[in-house]
């Protein structure tokens, strides 16, 4: 059996939305230094809607593959539910990642959550759902 899914290998050899955004609005980036991934995600939003995304990640082929995949999931999508993607989705959406393997998809969830925090941060009168106290 194949370590990894064709969706995988596909996301890995020909990743989707790689790059930097200049002027990006928003920029996330985590790591995980246990295993050296390490991802920078840069949004483009438009009336609270992601309307480019790009990232860069070092990292092993599911950490790439992960990246790529949720920049998919997310691009064109409102904050609200950009900020509820699960890494459990990026995984189904990669049909399925080694279990040793599935804190990249965490990593791509963190890097989104990371990224739309600088953005809320940067215009924090955009930031309709959270109440003072």
């Amino acid at each position: 059996m194949a370590l990894y899914s064709e969706k995988v290998m596909d996301h890995f050899r020909n990743p989707r939305n790689v790059g930097v955004i200049e002027n990006a609005d928003a920029v996330g980036e985590v790591g995980n230094l246990k295993c050296g991934d390490i991802m920078r995600m840069y949004l483009k939003i438009d009336d609270d809607t992601i309307t480019d995304v790009k990232f860069e990640t070092f990292g092993c082929a599911s950490a790439i593959a992960s990246s790529s995949m949720a920049t998919e999931l997310i691009k064109g999508k409102p904050l609200s539910e950009a900020m509820e993607l699960t890494n459990q989705a990026v995984a189904e959406s990669l049909d399925g990642l080694p279990d040793y393997k599935m804190h990249c998809s965490v990593l791509a969830q963190e890097a989104i959550e990371s990224a739309i925090n600088d953005y809320y941060d940067k215009h924090p009168e955009k930031r309709k759902d959270q109440t003072d106290g």
